[in-house]
């Protein structure tokens, strides 16, 4: 049992580092990529659309890296009625984030079907 907490607090280290380095490797990528297809002369209200949704993803992908990584500590490291509660805003938050991002990449909420 000594060892869980531990190993816990590792995992959602881990997983935070990964979050943030999904987000900001991936959000300099989309930014050279955007530069570059900017130099070659392709209209720029389709590189900066283009440029959001390829934000947007990363973002959603991060997201996902920090969610599992504030389960693993509140359920494994620090199991309180606060700490569940604080929790639920997060996930709250982010699930709303999550939404508007999805909005923003495909121009519908997760729950519309696509024509």
């Amino acid at each position: 049992m000594d060892i869980v907490i531990p190993v816990a607090e590792f995992c959602a280290n881990a997983l935070e580092l990964m979050g943030i380095l999904v987000i900001a490797l991936l959000a300099l990528y989309s930014t050279v990529r955007a530069l570059m297809l900017r130099s070659k002369r392709i209209e720029r209200m389709d590189v900066f659309r283009e440029y959001r949704r390829e934000m947007a993803r990363e973002i959603l992908s991060g997201l996902e890296f920090l969610v599992a990584a504030d389960i693993i500590r509140t359920v494994a490291i620090d199991l309180t009625f606060t700490s569940v509660g604080v929790l639920a805003i997060i996930v709250l938050i982010r699930t709303f984030l999550s939404f508007t991002l999805e909005l923003e990449m495909t121009g519908r909420w997760p729950w519309q079907r696509s024509h």
